[in-house]
């Protein structure tokens, strides 16, 4: 009898798991549009008062993970990624639920995030209640010098 694999599991990370989000990070997101964050920006932000790392973990390895931010009474998705291998299997969904879950514990009025205009996960989040709030021309650049835009999304709960 084959044994069962483990469930996915959402952990609280820390600095020390830098390493892993690197590597999900350069997995999940193409540099062709620039929305990747370098080490030393996440390194930064996370000691920040109000600032949480939640990793996905499967059986072997972090999966994914999404980094947020809650200030007063709102919070913002500042990044969400499920490496490539692991996509399309319910833990970006995870994840994203798991923000919800927090700003609702938290009675929190209102929930951000940002995305690439034209990434797949626009359609995820509008799933999930997010609403199309306004975008921003060229944020985001590529290593190429090509711009894309962002949208800005909400969530009032």
């Amino acid at each position: 009898m084959a044994a069962e694999a483990m469930p996915l599991q959402l952990v609280t990370g820390e600095s020390k798991d830098l390493d892993e989000v690197m590597d999900v990070m350069a997995s999940a997101f193409d540099p062709h549009f620039g929305e990747a964050w370098t080490r030393s920006q996440c390194a930064g932000i996370l000691p920040l008062s109000g600032v949480q790392l939640v990793l996905a973990r499967n059986e072997h390895e972090v999966c994914g993970f999404s980094l947020l931010r809650t200030v007063a009474d709102e919070a913002e998705l500042l990044l969400l990624a499920v490496s490539q291998d692991s996509q399309r299997q319910g833990i970006g969904g995870a994840l994203l639920n798991h923000f919800i879950d927090h700003g609702r514990q938290a009675n929190l009025a209102r929930l951000h995030l940002e995305v690439r205009d034209g990434n797949p996960a626009v359609a995820m989040y509008q799933a999930f209640g997010f609403e199309e709030e306004g975008r921003r021309r060229k944020y985001y650049t590529g290593r190429d010098g090509s711009q894309h835009d962002a949208l800005t999304m909400a969530l009032k709960i």
